[in-house]
């Protein structure tokens, strides 16, 4: 998924794309969701065909997406993946998951004054508390 310096799609999110490519654009083929995953990243990410009909048939055992064979716009034959119910439960759980860990990681990557004062006044609360000795804080 990575090759010639584009980023790699990390583990468990794959999925998460589908589903939501599916919630967005409604029924599609793989070729299409690979297609519109890589335009959603801006073109940061390139979707190979054997890392997604994997996820596609994991999705599909999980009863999560519902898959039937059709004709695609250039009259192939193709296999269509559509939503189902319970993927739409599962976009709303992964995507509470999602931001509650990317905020997470906002604090460690880019903390902000805020942050780091607010951990200041945590240690030397903690250093008070121990009865190590006295602390001052230093004046602005």
């Amino acid at each position: 998924m990575a090759p010639h310096g584009k980023n790699a799609v990390w583990q468990g999110t794959l999925g998460l794309m589908v589903l939501r490519t599916l919630a967005t654009l409604g029924e599609q083929h793989g070729y299409g969701i690979a297609r519109r995953i890589e335009q959603t990243s801006g073109g940061q990410l390139t979707i190979n065909y054997g890392t997604l009909y994997p996820a596609l048939l994991k999705l599909e055992q999980e009863g999560l997406i519902a898959a039937a064979w059709g004709t695609s716009d250039n009259n192939r034959k193709a296999r269509f993946y559509r939503l189902t119910k319970a993927g739409r439960k599962q976009i709303e759980r992964d995507t509470r998951q999602w931001a509650a860990t990317a905020a997470i990681m906002t604090r460690f990557l880019a903390p902000n004054e805020d942050w780091l004062e607010g951990e200041r006044h945590a240690v030397a609360a903690r250093v008070v508390a121990s009865g190590v000795g006295h602390v001052r804080r230093r004046p602005p």
